[in-house]
């Protein structure tokens, strides 16, 4: 998923900060290609906390009826720098991308795109035989300095592990968990220790999370009511906690079912700088991307004014490849702001 914000704001990305007790980060509405489109609520990058581990980007999104409309539609675009996390509760969203992917994403199935150096994606809800509602969360993880240069790549999985638990049941989409005294390990591609999990509750169903101390964690609530750690965490936000916990309390209200997914991981060690789809560590890597982007956009052959299925030939061998198949051009990156992107020092470094 793009982020379509026409006036992107620089996101200084620090290493994760440490707090005794829940912090609640809560959400703001954006819209996804404009303000008839579908709205996302969107917890992380904020002020007050830019990352999890090394989860830089938290978008939820639905349950939206799809039925009677486009759906998500969200042009070719570019990523460096970062892994793209698409995780459902309903429905289905057809990914394309510039490595040759071609891929149907639906509900307990992971797409996990890595953008290394430069890539180019679509995402779309398919024209024919889709689900009518469309819920889910798209998620980004920044890559270390050491996976900075991998080759651009796509996975798909669709059997993920599971663990169920007194009325509780554990999906990990990527890293791992120990749930029960089951170790749950995805095998999905991570660069940095982290976790992706949703967990699925009975009324008045508690589950315990064995974790690591020297990690920080954050639940994002879909629904029904949730106690993380003893915090209620109202729908749609994000309840964080530090480091320093050997294990995690997931409780749901007596009422109804819950809904959540957890993410964490180890304090993100580097500072860097997102600025729309992209990720790096100085503003002359956002700069480079941007007019890289944007040099390949205006290879664009006619058919990029409306109804173009790629890129032309001349953009082949450019940083962020070809989308073949989408009905629309690329997306235009935004300007870029007149000041210098500078990274903000972490904590204790003044």
């Amino acid at each position: 998923m793009s982020n379509l914000e026409t006036r992107p704001a620089e996101q200084v990305c620090t290493a994760g900060e440490q707090r005794d007790g829940i912090e609640l980060l809560t959400p703001r509405d954006v819209p996804l290609g404009g303000p008839r489109a579908m709205n996302v609520r969107r917890t992380i990058p904020q002020r007050s906390r830019s990352l999890v581990g090394a989860w830089c980007f938290s978008d939820h999104y639905g349950p939206d009826d799809v039925s009677s409309s486009a759906g998500m539609q969200v042009p070719p675009h570019p990523h460096t720098g970062l892994q793209t996390v698409s995780w459902l509760f309903e429905g289905e969203i057809l990914h394309r991308d510039s490595v040759g992917s071609l891929q149907t994403v639906r509900p307990g199935e992971l797409n996990l795109m890595t953008a290394g150096a430069g890539i180019s994606h679509s995402e779309e809800s398919p024209s024919e035989g889709r689900p009518p509602r469309l819920h889910g969360v798209q998620l980004w993880t920044a890559l270390p300095g050491s996976a900075l240069g991998v080759d651009p790549h796509f996975e798909h999985h669709g059997d993920l592990p599971v663990a169920r638990v007194d009325g509780a049941v554990v999906q990990v989409f990527i890293g791992r968990l120990a749930v029960g005294g089951r170790d749950l390990d995805s095998p999905a591609t991570a660069y940095t220790p982290l976790v992706g999990a949703q967990i699925d509750l009975e009324p008045g169903a508690e589950v315990r999370l064995a974790v690591d101390p020297a990690h920080e964690h954050a639940l994002l609530v879909d629904t029904g009511a949730v106690a993380f750690e003893g915090c209620a965490v109202p729908t749609s936000n994000l309840g964080y906690v530090a480091p320093g916990r050997p294990a995690l309390v997931v409780r749901a209200g007596a009422g109804a079912p819950a809904r959540a997914v957890l993410i964490g991981g180890l304090p993100f060690a580097e500072d860097v700088i997102m600025w729309w789809n992209f990720m790096g560590r100085t503003h002359e890597d956002i700069v480079r991307a941007r007019d890289d982007w944007m040099a390949q956009v205006a290879e664009l052959g006619p058919a990029g004014q409306g109804g173009a299925t790629g890129y032309a030939d001349g953009a082949a061998g450019r940083r962020f490849g070809q989308v073949h198949g989408y009905s629309s051009g690329p997306l235009r990156a935004p300007a870029l702001p007149d000041l210098r992107l500078k990274p903000r020092a972490r904590p204790g470094q003044g």
